[in-house]
């Protein structure tokens, strides 16, 4: 019998999917999914998403946990942290005044902070070295998501895009975030769950749908 793969939105879906054991899949494609997607093609060595100070998702989200969680990582691997966040126009301070749970998860950690920079897209390997780095989006949507998951015990929380970036186009970005999905349900022996990130993005919806039909056919 083959695992389950099923598509859902928001954070209390992905926090249900996790609850359910399933490895969670977010679609965040305006930013959030896009900038860890462009990370990662940079050579990020892991990504994660936390929610900003200001949200208020229907589910438990713990954005000081996931600061510390990838403090954790970046201090074993030897590296510093990159924090993508918003808004997007704006000040460094603006960004970091409102995602100070995050920042203060990743000082606990004993982390290195490298840059805050804002949640552009495909464009953000403009902005800072990702290569070897550990990469949070502290963002609104997707962000939320990621973290929702995190926080109610998903085995493993992961990021897809459909839109390009530097180094994908066309349907590569689409196949990289399925290919990722099903290495890791294989391994954990888990089924997956596709999260459109909000259930309100014509973008998100269209994209984890997109995404859920790819890891059916690599299924």
């Amino acid at each position: 019998m083959l695992p389950a793969v099923i598509l859902t939105a928001n954070a209390s879906g992905a926090a249900l999917a996790a609850r359910q054991g399933l490895v969670v899949m977010v679609v965040d494609v305006i930013d959030m999914s896009t900038s860890l997607e462009a990370a990662l093609d940079e050579g990020a060595a892991a990504v994660f998403g936390a929610s900003p100070d200001a949200a208020r998702p229907p589910v438990p989200v713990d954005p000081a946990g996931v600061g510390r969680l990838a403090g954790e990582r970046a201090r074993a691997l030897d590296t510093g942290v990159v924090v993508i966040a918003e808004p997007r126009t704006g000040t460094g301070e603006q960004r970091k005044a409102g995602i100070q749970k995050v920042l203060g998860g990743i000082a606990a950690a004993g982390a290195r902070l490298e840059a805050v920079i804002p949640n552009l897209g495909a464009s953000v390997y403009e902005l800072a070295d990702f290569r070897g780095r550990v990469v949070v989006a502290a963002t609104g949507s997707g962000g939320v998501a990621f973290d929702a998951a995190l926080t109610a015990g998903a085995p493993a929380v992961l990021a897809g895009t459909v839109a390009r970036t530097r180094h994908k186009k066309g349907k590569d970005p689409a196949l990289a975030a399925a290919a990722r999905a099903v290495a890791a349900a294989k391994k954990m022996h888990r089924g997956i769950a596709v999260v459109a990130a909000s259930g309100n993005s014509m973008e998100d919806l269209l994209a984890a749908g997109y995404i859920h039909r790819l890891i059916l056919e690599l299924f």
